[in-house]
């Protein structure tokens, strides 16, 4: 079996807990989903935040849906002039038997499609 990264990206509207909260347990939800990953085989994931958003930890929607025996850490994403605002970048890393890094699906939602247009498939 091998680790697996799996990346992605959303966008909210607001800096409030409660967009920061549901943008990223809809990330999770749809990565969860798209790569058909158990929670349990979550060893950890690692979410940055653009600068403007500071009113939650991104970690706490990971918590709030169960996954609870990953390490999460949160970061502050590098300021780039120009670059997207108000953006939640996650990296899950995952050890399932059957997952390969060439049939992963990355999940980039809302305005963080931008960011990797050829990663998204509509």
């Amino acid at each position: 079996m091998q680790a697996v990264s799996i990346r992605g990206a959303i966008t909210v509207n607001q800096n409030s807990k409660e967009a920061i909260l549901e943008a990223t347990q809809l990330m999770l939800e749809e990565i969860l989903k798209a790569n058909e990953i158990e929670q349990k085989n979550i060893i950890q994931i690692h979410f940055s935040a653009t600068k403007d958003l500071d009113a939650v930890y991104p970690a706490v929607a990971a918590r709030n849906i169960g996954i609870t025996s990953a390490s999460l850490m949160c970061f502050q994403e590098m300021y780039v002039v120009g670059s997207l605002e108000k953006c939640i970048r996650v990296d899950v890393l995952v050890e399932q038997e059957g997952i390969t890094r060439d049939h992963v699906k990355h999940q980039y939602l809302r305005e963080a499609k931008r960011l990797r247009p050829d990663l998204v498939k509509e």
